[in-house]
């Protein structure tokens, strides 16, 4: 069994440290299965199924993300710490994040519409996806300077975070 993004890496990424009771507690179930299921070994090169196998992968995820990103004209991702970026695991996610998160507007709301049909838990590497797919988009809505862009990038920001918050309560409900 694979090891989902842990908990505290999404609330980090879109809460903020100080995050709200309420999610915290629907996420209690999860954090056990999450924890359980970490395997530690060497993650520096590219895995299909996602990024994070690790409490230690996700502190380096946040520690990538949190020294700050760039996006380029052809909307390929860059960490502004070079010495981050030239580490192997540093490579390797930047690879994963330019190679399996949608980078478009419409490709964001296709991954918003599979995941807000889908019945079951979103899968590991759906999660690891999703919760990517909140940072860029939150990336690209700051950045964007007509409101008409900004206000349908806040949009599926907003759809994605949602998806992530059913997601969290669904798999809190069979605990």
């Amino acid at each position: 069994m694979q090891a989902k993004t842990p908990w505290f890496v999404t609330a980090w990424l879109f809460l903020g440290f100080g995050g709200l009771r309420d999610v915290r507690d629907l996420t209690v179930a999860r954090t056990y299965i999450l924890l359980a299921d970490a395997s530690p070994g060497n993650h520096g090169g590219l895995n299909p199924q996602g990024f994070v196998k690790s409490i230690s992968d996700a502190n380096r995820m946040y520690e990538f993300l949190l020294s700050g990103v760039q996006i380029n004209a052809d909307n390929n991702i860059a960490m502004l710490d070079k010495e981050l970026a030239s580490m192997r695991q540093g490579r390797a996610f930047l690879a994963f994040l330019n190679d399996n998160i949608p980078k478009t507007l419409s490709g964001l709301e296709n991954m918003a519409n599979s995941l807000e049909v889908q019945d079951k838990p979103i899968s590991s590497s759906h999660f690891e996806k999703l919760v990517l797919g909140i940072v860029y988009s939150a990336h690209q809505a700051r950045r964007q300077h007509p409101d008409v862009e900004q206000r349908a990038w806040t949009e599926v920001l907003g759809r994605l975070v949602n998806v992530t918050f059913v997601d969290l309560r669904r798999t809190n409900a069979k605990f």
